[in-house]
């Protein structure tokens, strides 16, 4: 199913016109049935309630523009099977992300809904043959799919913690893997990578400091397992097999630095992982004097050049994608050496 750019770019429009147009009713849903974000414990930074439902607009979204583009399309049934093995999957945990949005679920419940939606999203990709970068052993794929499935939807969860923040930084993303793939031939992940810049730079107009609504554990899991399938299923032009799975490495490499420093801040303080806390990469740079705001520019930033050195990869050569991955690679310890010695609270 080939698609040129001037589609890839009308699927990203069409995402961020309808999400922005219906996350402000999103909003005034949760208003209504008193679905907010109440700062009523210490993690939290906000001073009044935010509405959540942000995440169901994205969610509306994205499954709206994806399956109407294969309709318009006029797409084989397999495209549609491909898409509802990466959609699917995120759709229910979507569903139970809402469900604690409303309920709010304690931690081990939602961590292990994620757990078993990453094993049979992992098990749905390795029986599709549909996984991509593997290294030549069914085995290995198979601990390493689930492994990243399920870490990278609890790091964007886990990053959803500063006003525009896991917004703008999973459409950075998004924006890279849609170079990447389409400029590979992949081009459903591509496809549905452009539906997911849109979604969520739609969603950003309302999320960007200061927050009118928050997309809460509906978006952030949906948006978490998606941007995996889609990053897993990634099939970079590298040279050597290292950079190649490096690439989706360095595509969420900064989510996976904020999970990084928070999981082992709290594993020194004797914490539980799952426990929330201002130890986050926001926090501590919002602690270090900059406003809230300009954190989440900073957050942009080191994503767009993480995100900028995956999209080089695969134009440059062997020598040098080398040389730049590792540097990348460098450039990450860096900052985890350092966000990790900045006060915890």
């Amino acid at each position: 199913m080939k698609i040129s750019h001037i589609q890839v770019l009308l699927l990203a429009l069409g995402s961020f016109v309808l999400v922005g147009a219906i996350t402000p009713w999103m909003r005034k849903l949760a208003i209504k049935h008193d679905v907010m974000d109440s700062p009523v414990h210490s993690h939290k930074t906000h001073k009044e309630p935010v509405p959540y439902l942000g995440g169901l607009g994205i969610i509306i979204g994205v499954f709206v523009i994806s399956f109407g583009a294969l309709i318009v399309k006029g797409s084989e049934s397999k495209n549609y099977w491909l898409a509802l093995t990466v959609l699917g999957p995120a759709l229910i945990l979507g569903a139970i992300g809402l469900w604690d949005d409303i309920k709010n679920l304690p931690p081990l419940p939602r961590f292990i809904a994620q757990t078993v939606a990453g094993l049979f999203t992992s098990a749905l990709l390795i029986a599709s043959s549909t996984v991509g970068t593997p290294t030549g052993s069914k085995v290995l794929d198979a601990v390493i799919t689930t492994i990243w499935i399920v870490g990278i939807c609890n790091s964007v969860n886990f990053f959803d913690n500063l006003d525009g923040g896991a917004a703008g930084t999973i459409a950075i993303s998004s924006i890279a893997l849609t170079k990447i793939a389409i400029d590979g031939g992949q081009y459903l992940v591509g496809g549905l990578a452009a539906v997911t810049a849109g979604a969520t730079l739609g969603f950003l107009l309302w999320n960007k400091s200061p927050a009118r609504i928050y997309m809460g554990d509906a978006g952030a899991l949906f948006l978490g397992i998606l941007i995996a399938s889609l990053t897993i299923r990634l099939h970079p032009d590298a040279q050597t097999e290292w950079t190649s799975l490096a690439t989706p490495l360095l595509l969420l490499a900064v989510p996976i630095l904020d999970t990084s420093v928070a999981v082992i801040s709290r594993l020194r303080r004797k914490v539980s992982p799952f426990q929330g806390g201002r130890d986050h990469l926001s926090h501590r740079l919002i602690r270090a004097g900059l406003p809230r705001p300009t954190a989440a520019i900073v957050l942009w930033i080191l994503s767009g050049l993480f995100a900028g050195c995956a999209v080089l990869i695969p134009l440059i050569g062997k020598g040098s994608e080398e040389l730049l991955a590792a540097i990348a690679g460098l450039a990450w310890l860096g900052l985890f050496s350092y966000f990790i010695r900045t006060a915890d609270l």
